[in-house]
């Protein structure tokens, strides 16, 4: 079914028009913002704030000018005196050596366009080591859930000199790195929160020219040598922000234009802070679970030029000998990285499913093949409801797709319908593809664990289990069939990273949709009172990973789970009995009297309103808006939930009270 859209007035109807056919058109947004203005001043002086709130967050790319960025900042401002910028808000302290005030507002901007509103804190101009060193600064009475340090070169202790050899090189290195790690310790230890700091820019000038990158005491290759190693050392708790990327990418020299720093104390030109603030926007919303998770892919003229029912197998352009083949392969191969490291890639095509298939299987140029696909779909119903098919079969909402079609008509219709889903546009040429995409920055990566290289094995398992399930008489029977075996630990450095992922993009299997950054779990590990637990679950068609979280609190003479979540791909498998009688020994075993929980409800996770009394627990409470608490007393009889699960040893002594 196709996603309920509010019914749009001639105002909102006129300023979707003016957007999608500046878009389709390949101008820049700015070409049509002025008339565009004009619309969104109609709305606020009508006061039709939910209608702005539709429009308003369509118009935030990372490609829109500086200018452009301005007035949406005040525009959103105005909207925000009158309703809430988001569903979830986030705390983010930015510190800094240089101005921070505009990318500040920037990031909020981009924030917004993304539904999370935010409460900033900004340090005064170049006493951010102040801020961390003196425990009474603001920083520690504001308490953020993400700390910024927008640092830059200029942040270095000093540049080598050329009369310096490798070893004081290395030497400086190693006090460089020193003194950061001591602020993040101090930082971490007072916060206990995610911090993200920039790394160093390259300077433009190179004194040496071509021999700068040999040189072990060159300005260029002590920058280089410093990023790699802040990369090195931080701890889960520390993002490293690209920033020598940007600038790279934007151009050294446009990107940090010295009239700026010199009048206005400018890390980077104006015109470059809009990007900068998209990509550290990006980083924020990974920490926070706001992430996509599939690519949902068109294919004539999207993956290979033509269109293969017309032209056939041999007459579409694709491979080495023609411009447009060759950039069609290189937008495969870069598809296919993406789906290497984790992400989801869906078809959604107006086609007949053989012959779209036959590329797959037969072309010899194509980079991706049906097995890369998690979810293929070809026919003749319209986009946005295949879209909606595609959600539902991978389990996932349809927030988490991104959907990418050479036709304007068709992204202008899954914009309008499919409001959710996120949809770049494409240039004519599709050796801009690449770009187009990746400049959205819309499957950040804050880290690779292994659960991500083999996400996309694990959704086609799934359907190989799903053909399973359907074949079996009995549910019991095929849960046996399943030959399912599962490590239950602690919560370790080895999972951290995977754990801290699960929990912040889990929602529907989640009991109270609370969000941890890896700081955060680090806390909670080293504290004798909490007590962590993570499902491991493999069976006979392959290994799901990582795919269950639990922590809890000793609170007097109870257990009291604070979250409990799990991978909606391994539902109705038994997962959740199997770990309630895990949890139940480690309670009996701390010499405690009963289990309880918590039930928060959102809007994504009803699936688990009834969780705890499917499992024997007995309600507490309930009030008006849903929360529920329930306890499992462990002295009335109770007995172990049944489960065709078997566990695996770890070795750890999973079986110990902590």
């Amino acid at each position: 079914m196709l996603s309920i859209v509010p019914t749009p007035t001639e105002t909102t109807v006129e300023a979707q028009d003016l957007i999608e056919d500046c878009l389709a058109s390949g101008e820049d947004l700015s070409a049509a913002y002025p008339k565009v203005s004009l619309l969104l001043k109609e709305l606020i002086h009508d006061e039709r704030w939910d209608e702005l709130a539709a429009i308003l967050p369509r118009l935030i790319m990372p490609s829109i000018d500086y200018t452009t960025a301005g007035s949406l900042y005040r525009v959103m401002s105005r909207l925000g005196k009158h309703r809430a910028l988001g569903k979830r808000t986030v705390k983010i302290a930015i510190l800094g050596s240089s101005t921070t005030h505009q990318l500040a507002q920037f990031l909020e901007l981009h924030l917004f366009a993304a539904g999370v509103s935010c409460e900033i804190h900004e340090a005064d101009y170049g006493v951010f080591r102040q801020e961390i060193w003196d425990p009474d600064s603001e920083l520690y009475r504001f308490r953020p859930d993400v700390l910024v340090l927008a640092t830059s070169r200029r942040d270095l202790g000093g540049l080598p000199s050329l009369a310096e050899d490798r070893g004081a090189v290395e030497s400086r290195m190693r006090t460089e790195l020193a003194e950061w790690t001591k602020l993040w310790k101090t930082a971490h230890d007072r916060l206990n929160c995610q911090i993200i700091q920039n790394n160093f820019e390259s300077p433009p000038w190179r004194t040496l020219g071509n021999h700068e990158g040999r040189h072990p005491a060159s300005a260029s290759r002590y920058v280089t040598m410093m990023n790699l190693a802040l990369q090195d050392e931080a701890p889960p708790h520390v993002t490293i922000h690209d920033v020598d990327h940007l600038a790279a990418s934007r151009g050294r020299w446009r990107w940090s234009d010295e009239r700026y720093y010199y009048h206005a104390k400018l890390s980077c030109s104006p015109e470059n802070l809009v990007d900068y603030a998209h990509s550290l926007a990006s980083l924020v919303l990974a920490r926070v679970g706001v992430v996509k998770k599939c690519l949902v892919l068109d294919l004539d003229n999207t993956l290979w030029g033509g269109v293969i029912g017309d032209d056939g197998l041999g007459g579409i352009r694709l491979g080495q000998g023609d411009p447009d083949g060759e950039a069609f392969v290189a937008f495969q191969r870069y598809v296919k990285q993406l789906r290497e490291r984790g992400v989801l890639l869906a078809v959604c095509s107006k086609n007949t499913d053989a012959v779209a298939r036959e590329v797959f299987l037969k072309h010899p140029e194509m980079v991706l093949r049906l097995d890369d696909i998690s979810c293929f779909v070809a026919n003749w119903d319209d986009k946005a409801t295949n879209i909606g098919r595609i959600a539902d079969r991978l389990n996932i909402g349809v927030d988490s797709l991104v959907f990418v079609d050479d036709n304007p008509a068709e992204r202008s219709i899954v914009r309008r319908l499919r409001p959710a889903v996120a949809v770049p546009e494409l240039p004519l040429d599709p050796a801009g593809y690449i770009a187009a995409l990746d400049q959205h920055r819309y499957f950040q990566a804050l880290g690779l664990t292994a659960e991500d290289l083999k996400r996309a094995d694990y959704y086609k398992a799934d359907a190989e289990r799903q053909a399973a399930e359907s074949s079996s008489q009995d549910l019991a029977g095929f849960l046996a069939s399943l030959a399912m075996t599962a490590r239950i630990e602690p919560i370790s450095a080895a999972n951290l990273e995977r754990t801290v992922q699960l929990i912040n993009r889990s929602n529907q299997f989640n009991l109270t949709t609370r969000r941890y950054a890896a700081a955060e779990i680090q806390g909670i590990v080293a504290d004798p009172t909490w007590v962590t637990r993570v499902v491991s679950l493999s069976d006979r068609f392959g290994d799901h990973g990582l795919i269950s979280v639990l922590i809890a609190r000793i609170d007097e003479t109870a257990l009291v789970i604070d979250t409990w979540l799990m991978s909606c791909r391994v539902l109705k498998r038994g997962v959740e009995g199997f770990l309630l009688n895990h949890v139940v020994v480690i309670a009996r075993g701390l010499g405690l009297q009963a289990v309880r929980g918590e039930y928060l409800p959102t809007a994504k996770n009803g699936l688990v309103r009834d969780h705890y009394q499917s499992l024997g627990f007995s309600p507490i409470d309930t009030d008006d808006s849903g929360r529920s608490t329930w306890t499992l007393s462990l002295h009335e009889g109770w007995s172990p939930a049944p489960t065709h699960i078997k566990e695996t040893p770890h070795d750890d002594h999973h079986h110990d009270s902590r």
